[in-house]
This record gives C-alpha cells, sequence and structure tokens, in this order.
C-alpha cells in the first residue's frame, strides 16, 4: 500500500523553514543532503552559490508522516508561494509506482520520467490535469 506524505519547496530558506518545523514538532532529521552533495548530473551543473541549499530533507511527524522538503536552485524561478509543495507518494513496488505514476500524469505533464535515481529510488515528478504537483517514487532497496 502507498503511502502520502507533503513535499514543501522553498527559495533558499529550506534549512531555516525545517529548523523551524522541529520546534513545532520535535524529532530529529532522517535525511538532510544539499545540491553540493550531489554526483555530478549531465546537463545539471550546480553552481558554487546552490551547493549549499537542500536538495532534500527530511522530518518524521509521526509514524505515519513524513515532513519532506528542498530547495530550488538559483537558476530555476523564484517558488510560488502556494504552489510550493507536492503530494510525494511512495509505493511497495516499482508496478505499483508505474501505474499511480501513469494514472496520474493522464492529461497532465510530466517534470520529471520515472527512472533510477542515485539516492536509490525509482522517482518521478507530474503535474495532473488540475494543476496538483506529485511526485512518486519506490525505494529501490527494498524488495519488489
Amino acid at each position: 500500500m502507498a503511502s502520502v506524505n507533503i513535499y514543501l519547496t522553498f527559495n533558499g530558506n529550506c534549512r531555516e523553514a525545517f529548523d523551524f518545523y522541529k520546534t513545532v514538532f520535535g524529532g530529529e532529521y532522517s535525511w538532510i543532503g544539499t545540491f553540493g552533495d550531489m554526483p555530478p548530473q549531465e546537463g545539471f551543473e550546480v553552481v558554487l552559490q546552490d551547493k549549499t541549499r537542500i536538495m532534500h530533507m527530511s522530518l518524521p511527524i509521526s509514524k505515519e508522516t513524513i515532513l519532506m522538503g528542498s530547495d530550488i536552485v538559483s537558476t530555476q524561478n523564484n517558488v510560488t508561494f502556494g504552489d510550493n509543495f507536492s503530494i510525494s507518494v511512495d509505493t511497495d513496488s516499482r508496478d505499483e509506482a508505474d501505474r499511480i505514476f501513469k494514472a496520474l500524469s493522464d492529461e497532465g505533464t510530466i517534470s520529471m520520467p520515472q527512472d533510477n535515481m542515485f539516492w536509490g529510488s525509482y522517482f518521478g515528478m507530474l503535474t495532473d490535469k488540475f494543476g496538483i504537483n506529485w511526485m512518486v517514487s519506490f525505494d529501490t532497496g527494498t524488495q519488489e
């Protein structure tokens, strides 16, 4: 069964926002990675000013819920607040990820096709036909 969490996007202040959320909800970060931590990606060069921006961070809120977020890089357009979140779906299998991704992208726009990612997930991003942003992933370190 898939789990669903909220993914927030920031314009350079993700760490500050998550430090605040941590004071509200408590807990410890389960993962923090910056754009400078990324291995080289074809067609994507991280400029010096973006190396300390957050590529991904996770703050468990409960046993079932994780608040996740990232910054955009400076070469992207600024974040439009109110449209700066995605619904993140984590699936139990690659087939389930493919099925959900295909269904959600029908008449929508795929911004990142599903593929194996360096962090160990089969991952893709899209905006559905209603303008809702989605991230669909399967942890490739688990059994399919």
